[in-house]
């Protein structure tokens, strides 16, 4: 298959989307966008990244920021560690490299939260190195045109994808180009479902049109594991209008951000189920408690996870039993300066 490279860019020219990460060679932007929209959609992706450089125009800007600012300005888009990880290698830029952004693939990739991936991205987009930026449409694209049919989880899948690559890039003098070019095709024409086959430049090419694997490729590989946790929060309300949270600093979904006091168990269980818990009793010792709403369960899904999330609000006339606890006592009015998970955003929003 000859020229595809320049079809790729032709087409992409005619077809891409007007991002303003596109409009830089600034590798703090670059990579801040890398870094937004893993896991992410460009369209939800996009007003964050917009807040980002609006609070944080420069990398030592981030850098100087308090953790919870950080962390209450990512709210709602999930996978927190990559906030916890952008804060860290700020300030790794910011100390030892003077706020200076590496500029080759091998040091990017040696920051942490930096992969494979987001460092060809920046070293491609930033520095125009000709690394070629391997994502999950770039993947679709490249198995469905060449035939690649070994499982996508495979080493040998990706050494046989890189092998192509690599050679675009080595016949193209805009690497940079034909990285957005081949990402684009894929988020656009070359799409999980329903692709564009009959306007594909590449129709009298495709392996997979001509086989009728368009549907198959690529490959899948081994089914993940979904593992169901049941998460009990509980409100508790004070009669001067105070309620407790607490910070997530397991190892854990969520952490960093704060939610209620939490029983954990490992089924539905019933109001009076959970106040037969040593927490709960524990925690309302001295406490007359009285049930103002006992939320339906919400089921909110992570990657790997099911968490089926119920939502306990209490009156109490006496301050909680908190001796060597995390738990602490806030003003109800400010909790929502405090970084929440998504599902515990919801729940505020429902109340408020």
């Amino acid at each position: 298959m000859k020229n595809i490279h320049n079809l790729l860019i032709t087409w992409y020219l005619k077809n891409l989307r007007a991002l303003p990460w596109r409009e830089t060679t600034n590798p703090y932007k670059i990579w801040l966008s890398e870094i937004i929209l893993q896991q992410t959609r460009v369209d939800q992706g996009l007003p964050y990244y917009h807040r980002f450089i609006g609070q944080y125009p420069t990398i030592s800007d981030l850098a100087n920021a308090p953790d919870d600012e950080v962390m209450k300005l990512w709210q709602g888009l999930g996978y927190y560690s990559r906030a916890k990880n952008l804060l860290h290698t700020a300030r790794i830029i910011a100390t030892e490299y003077h706020g200076v952004f590496p500029t080759t693939f091998e040091l990017i990739k040696q920051m942490k939260g930096i992969g494979d991936y987001t460092a060809a991205a920046i070293a491609s987009f930033a520095f125009n190195v000709k690394q070629p930026v391997l994502d999950g449409n770039v993947y679709r694209f490249i198995t469905r045109l060449y035939g690649i049919e070994t499982p996508i989880d495979k080493k040998e899948t990706r050494k046989a994808v890189m092998e192509v690559l690599l050679h675009l890039m080595d016949e193209t003098q805009k690497p940079a180009v034909l990285n957005q070019a081949l990402m684009e095709f894929g988020a656009l024409q070359c799409t999980p479902k329903k692709p564009k086959c009959e306007a594909c430049p590449f129709v009298q090419d495709c392996f997979a049109i001509k086989e009728n694997k368009v549907g198959i490729l690529p490959m899948k590989g081994k089914p993940i594991k979904i593992r169901d946790r049941y998460l009990n929060y509980f409100v508790f309300i004070t009669p001067d209008h105070r309620t407790y949270i607490k910070k997530r600093i397991e190892k854990d979904v969520w952490l960093n951000l704060y939610d209620f006091p939490l029983i954990e168990t490992l089924t539905n269980q019933t109001m009076k189920e959970l106040t037969l818990h040593p927490d709960f009793k524990t925690w309302t010792k001295s406490s007359k408690v009285k049930a103002i709403e006992v939320c339906p369960l919400v089921l909110h899904k992570l990657s790997h996870q099911n968490l089926f999330v119920t939502f306990i609000v209490l009156q109490i006339d006496k301050p909680l039993k908190l001796k060597n606890s995390p738990i602490f006592e806030i003003e109800k009015n400010i909790i929502n300066s405090f970084a929440v998970p998504k599902v515990i955003e919801n729940f505020l929003h429902r109340i408020r």
